[in-house]
């Protein structure tokens, strides 16, 4: 019988959010970091499959919402509208991942306005990781 190699299939939204649960803050930027990377290189009319899936909660409020936010601002970025599922999800007080002072204010500066709207204070050279 011959082996066969699964054929690829890129990161979900839903899958990257699966992925978060239960892991450090440094292994879920390295996953935010390959979702983003292979949402560059799927062709345009194809990444929107990639963000409709509501992703299951990853069990840390600021992650829930940062799925929402990222799902919010690629869509923009392609020019959709976001996924329904987004509009339930924002945070009560304001996050900052890179809690330094510069990162802090280059942040307030600069992040997407996904990312604002729900209170998480990211630069967007953050989401260019890849």
């Amino acid at each position: 019988m011959k082996d066969r190699a699964a054929a690829y299939e890129p990161l979900t939204v839903e899958r990257l959010g699966a992925l978060l649960v239960g892991v450090d803050e440094t292994r879920r930027w390295r996953l935010v970091a390959e979702f983003l990377e292979e949402y560059r290189w799927e062709p345009a009319g194809d990444r929107a499959g990639l963000l409709d899936a509501e992703p299951a909660l990853v069990g840390d409020e600021h992650w829930d919402v940062f799925l929402a936010a990222l799902a919010e601002h690629l869509a923009a970025k392609d020019g959709r509208g976001a996924p329904p599922w987004v509009a339930t999800r924002s945070l009560r007080q304001f996050w900052f991942p890179f809690n330094t002072r510069a990162a802090r204010v280059d942040a307030v500066v600069h992040a997407p306005a996904a990312f604002r709207r729900r209170g998480i204070y990211v630069a967007a050279q953050e989401l260019n990781v890849a």
